[in-house]
């Protein structure tokens, strides 16, 4: 057993952070572990304080808890930092979606091709991308061995970005790979006796191996995508793992995309709200239409009521969740339903990846996570530093990639990954050198921009907006990050 300081920033997102809490609680190698929880909203970071209290004690847990509302103090003597924070929260993700709606974005300007997901936002995302770099200078100064799990989206520019920036350790996590899961569940498998592996990037992970019992499991996904794929529905707007997106870019690209990869195909896909609802299903339309992401942000709110009514009622045992639930108000989302059978279990975990990645670093544990590290080869068709999302084995020696066999196809290298690397390096090139240009530039390139003027309007109209202040003053001077 050894015991850390795990910063976890951005804790007021109290589902997110009590899974974490939930896995470190059931993790015995990190017993004694200190985990110091920030955020700037008082009360948000109050409730997830006093539920994580509730929770250790419940289950007999040896962790202890600090709250601060201070990154300096929640930073400093960590070994491992977990950055969730998103700053200006979704209400400045749907100020700037409206006023790119204003002029002519649909779903806004960061809606892109390949990078469709709705709170992936690249170019207007000034506050949250300085925020990373400002965590890693920190870490160097008050934790300069620690390792920055980088969990808050865009992953993609992030993790790059903070490489650039600084010499922090720095892993990305996303659970999209479970979208492997999801597709062998469907085609009636058993997983343990499937041999997979997915590469990419963030949001952009192809199922380059599919091998059931020692047979190629793809000639099965085509006999259900024969026999199945014409009566498919989703359950919710993000099931899209076999929609008719996803089976398009298969038959496309020659490899199935896999976890938020289908959400982010082509303008094929989503140019309004019809196409979506013939791609991503009846009725919303995938996860990132008008529709879908309206009953996520409804999700969004009953899972807050959900927490805040836990919060007031502290005659609720956490560990009886599940007969809690079976009188929860109407109106409480199925993901918190799921969430009170792991907390309700004395040993089920999440499925988050960061505390058995920690886990596996401190105890030298190897275990097989899907992580994004900078490319070394890995996909040989790509630039090696570019950070790629990929299978590695972790242990106390640190990450040791799998060989991608057989490789990435040519159409999802050359079409797919490619395409996206350049967004990424003009966002981070912007961003970076306070080059105003470059995020013009990037919407001249966008099908829905008219004129030229049509995108300097709306980037000067979003740099305007409150709490965009350092934006403005950053691409005005040509300020260098």
């Amino acid at each position: 057993m050894a015991s850390v300081k795990i910063a976890i920033i951005g804790a007021g997102s109290a589902v997110f952070s009590m899974r974490l809490v939930n896995d470190l609680c059931k993790t015995k190698g990190l017993a004694g572990s200190l985990v110091s929880l920030m955020d700037i909203d008082q009360k948000r970071l109050e409730g997830v304080y006093d539920l994580a209290r509730r929770y250790v004690e419940e289950l007999g847990a040896d962790l202890k808890f600090e709250k601060t509302m201070d990154l300096e103090v929640a930073l400093k003597d960590a070994d491992f930092v977990i950055n969730t924070a998103l700053v200006g929260g979704h209400w400045y993700l749907e100020k700037v979606r409206e006023i790119s709606q204003k002029h002519g974005y649909y779903r806004g300007i960061d809606a892109q091709e390949f990078n469709m997901v709705s709170d992936y936002y690249t170019i207007s995302n000034f506050n949250q991308l300085k925020f990373f770099v400002d965590v890693a200078r920190l870490m160097e100064k008050l934790c300069p061995k620690a390792w920055l799990l980088q969990t808050a989206n865009p992953v993609f520019e992030g993790t790059n970005l903070i490489r650039r920036c600084s010499n922090i350790k720095v892993v990305g996590f996303c659970h999209g790979h479970y979208g492997v899961h999801e597709m062998v569940e469907a085609l009636g498998l058993d997983i343990e006796k499937v041999d997979w592996q997915v590469a990419g990037f963030n949001h952009a992970i192809w199922l380059n191996r599919f091998v059931v019992e020692g047979k190629n499991g793809y000639e099965l996904l085509d006999k259900w995508i024969e026999k199945n794929s014409h009566t498919w529905k989703p359950k919710t707007p993000f099931d899209l793992q076999l929609s008719p997106a996803a089976i398009d870019m298969y038959k496309f690209y020659g490899q199935l995309p896999i976890g938020d990869t289908p959400r982010n195909g082509s303008w094929k896909y989503n140019y309004n709200l019809e196409v979506k609802k013939k791609w991503y299903g009846e009725p919303w339309g995938g996860a990132d239409s008008e529709l879908g992401w309206k009953w996520y942000q409804d999700m969004l709110q009953a899972t807050t009521n959900a927490i805040e009514y836990l919060q007031k009622n502290k005659f609720i045992k956490l560990l009886q969740l599940e007969t809690y639930m079976k009188l929860a108000p109407e109106g409480i989302p199925e993901e918190l339903k799921q969430q009170a059978k792991i907390f309700a279990s004395p040993d089920k975990l999440s499925g988050e990846q960061h505390i058995l990645f920690i886990d596996s670093l401190v105890n030298n544990i190897p275990r097989r996570f899907v992580i994004n590290v900078p490319n070394e080869g890995y996909i040989p068709q790509l630039p090696d530093g570019v950070v790629v999302e990929v299978p590695a084995i972790v242990d106390a020696k640190g990450w040791h990639v799998e060989k991608i066999e057989p490789p990435l196809t040519d159409r999802v290298v050359k079409y797919y990954l490619m395409p996206r690397m350049m967004r990424m390096e003009m966002a981070l090139d912007a961003i970076m050198n306070g080059d105003k240009d470059v995020l013009i530039e990037f919407l001249i390139r966008d099908p829905r921009t008219k004129s030229y003027e049509q995108a300097v309007a709306v980037i000067e109209e979003i740099m305007s907006l409150p709490g965009n202040e350092k934006m403005k003053e950053h691409y005005e001077k040509r300020i260098k990050l």
